[in-house]
């Protein structure tokens, strides 16, 4: 597949500057936020805030940042679809084909013993938002959740190794929600519907 646009926002920061130069040598545009980009910027990759390519800012501290239809809609565009292309192109936006995301630590954060205010504040929405977004449309995007993946992510592999990295992307973020339902509801007794998430 030929990646054009990537979309690289991770709290993790291990492997980024590399998937960012990478990236940048083949010709990707790289999209990022925050942290991340001030980090890729660092290591001499061009990068265009996700707030430029939104036309729209970070607001609430950071809370909203890539919860925008031009985002997800790049992400989700159905590139074989010419409604969805032509959808894509009236929100002023356009393709994003790769999404490398990691997750704010919110286990860490309460196993610190970290204050409720805390705790709630390491409960990322944006970054499960994307990765679903892009995992669900893995026939078109490329879903990296673990820096172990870049190197194979940034090539572009095929189908099956884009749905292999899709599966992963939904069994990280299930897991996630899992430790924070499990927080929200303590051990007070079984809840009428409960999930359970685990590590090998």
């Amino acid at each position: 597949m030929n990646i054009r646009r990537a979309l690289v926002s991770v709290y993790d920061k291990t492997g980024v500057a590399e998937l960012g130069r990478t990236l940048s040598l083949a010709g990707v545009e790289v999209l990022s936020t925050g942290g991340t980009a001030a980090t890729l910027r660092a290591a001499g990759v061009p990068v265009v805030d996700v707030s430029d390519f939104t036309g729209s800012p970070e607001v609430m501290g950071g809370r909203v940042k890539t919860l925008h239809p031009r985002v997800h809609a790049g992400v989700l565009a159905r590139r074989a679809m010419a409604g969805d292309m032509a959808d894509l192109e009236g929100l002023g936006g356009g393709p994003i084909d790769l999404v490398a995301v990691n997750l704010y630590p919110f286990r860490e954060t309460v196993a610190g013993g970290a204050s409720a205010t805390e705790a709630l504040e390491q409960i990322d929405i944006g970054g499960p938002t994307l990765l679903r977004a892009a995992a669900k449309n893995h026939a078109d995007v490329v879903v990296l959740c673990d820096p172990a993946d870049y190197a194979a992510g940034a090539a572009g592999p095929d189908l099956a190794v884009r749905r292999a990295l899709a599966a992963k992307a939904f069994g990280h973020t299930a897991a996630y929600d899992c430790e924070v339902a499990g927080w929200l509801r303590g051990d007070d007794g079984a809840p009428d519907e409960w999930t359970v998430g685990g590590r090998k």
